[in-house]
């Protein structure tokens, strides 16, 4: 493997299926974090790709989105790049 998927990249991807769903849904960051145990500040931040997130985390989100958590991680990546 040369290059590979780096964490950051990953966080980024989910990030912005974070946002999509988010979007899809006409949910403020605000609305989101009332519907599920999440300060709104945190999810900008998730969305954004800037901190690790737990699994717990990962089934609030989903949670307050109404989706299955497998739809969060619903993107397209490339775990080697040339």
């Amino acid at each position: 493997m040369s290059n590979s998927l780096s964490k950051v990249e990953f966080r980024l991807l989910f990030g912005m299926q974070l946002e999509k769903l988010r979007s899809t849904k006409d949910l403020s960051l605000r609305t989101l974090a009332q519907r599920c145990d999440i300060d709104h500040s945190d999810i900008g931040k998730i969305e954004k790709g800037k901190i690790d997130i737990q699994i717990g985390t990962v089934m609030e989100l989903a949670k307050g989105l109404n989706v299955h958590p497998k739809e969060l991680f619903d993107f397209t990546f490339d775990l080697e790049k040339e």
